[in-house]
């Protein structure tokens, strides 16, 4: 049997409404207007962006924080508050996910420059111009699935990955093949990356030279100058739900398809992209 928290903060008026709306998680506000037959317009509104906000967060998955869904009720022309927001998804329950990784240096390694610098600011003009990478692991009952990617800086997309069951450089080399073949870059591209073997060794480097990349690599030790990739990995796995194995490597690499290919490159917005997706981006600016 559903109880209306109105009643049952009613009920116990006489102790203390507002320790009883608290743990009911009603607003005095609301409990007054409900209580007097006449909710007041700001309740309503309440009422009505609380459900706004709800679809919203649901479609993101249940990953969205108040400022992702404040950028989404913006766009579909909710006039609101981010504070406005994050109360009322306080209110309702409503949280997103916050952010909460495999390098072996090889000390025999060729030295590379680093070309990045730390700059990862988008950039419409620098597309296929300048992208870094990196390499995880998915645990899954039947052992660990390794991904690499190759994500373009100046758009934020994932312009080429691959999985497998072994962390050789043939992984990361099939993730630089498909972004170049996918891409198909018409001028010089920069591949940054930190310092594993994989990123450093020789195998790596005579692909690059085929496609016409030019291999730079961050400080041993120094997570920043990798951020963008590191970020990325940090994002799939906390809204993927990294907290139980996968049953299976299919499965898992099912799931990660998925969310790149149809949630994080169409459709999941970036601050630093002004609230755009990676696809959204791309397509605006260009038109």
């Amino acid at each position: 049997m559903n109880v209306d928290p109105f009643i049952e903060a009613e009920k116990t008026a006489g102790h203390n409404v507002k320790r009883t709306c608290e743990l009911l998680k009603v607003s005095r506000t609301a409990y007054y207007a409900r209580r007097n037959g006449t909710p007041g317009p700001r309740a309503v509104r309440d009422a009505e962006l609380t459900e706004q906000i709800t679809a919203v967060h649901q479609q993101s998955r249940g990953t969205y924080g108040a400022p992702r869904v404040h950028a989404v009720l913006q766009r579909e022309g909710a006039s609101c508050g981010r504070r406005r927001v994050a109360r009322l998804m306080r209110q309702a329950g409503l949280t997103g996910r916050h952010r909460h990784r495999t390098t072996i240096p090889d000390p025999h390694a060729s030295t590379r420059p680093d070309l990045a610098l730390r700059n990862f600011q988008p950039d419409f003009s620098a597309l296929d111009s300048r992208w870094c990478g990196d390499n995880t692991y998915i645990a899954t009952s039947e052992g660990w699935l390794y991904l690499a990617t190759v994500i373009d800086i100046a758009s934020r997309r994932v312009v080429g990955w691959a999985t497998a069951d072994h962390l050789r450089t043939e992984l990361v080399a099939d993730a630089l093949r498909t972004a170049c073949r996918t891409r198909r870059p018409a001028g010089p591209v920069i591949f940054h990356s930190d310092r594993g073997c994989q990123y450093t060794s020789r195998e790596l480097a005579v692909l690059a030279d085929e496609f016409g990349i030019r291999l730079s690599v961050g400080r041993t030790g120094q997570c920043w100058d990798n951020a963008l990739a590191e970020s990325f990995f940090s994002t799939m796995k906390n809204e993927l739900g990294d907290t139980t194995p996968w049953p299976s490597r299919a499965t898992a690499r099912t799931a990660i398809f998925e969310w790149i290919e149809s949630w994080y490159n169409l459709h999941r917005l970036h601050s630093s992209l002004g609230y755009r997706s990676p696809a959204e981006y791309e397509t605006t600016l260009a038109a």
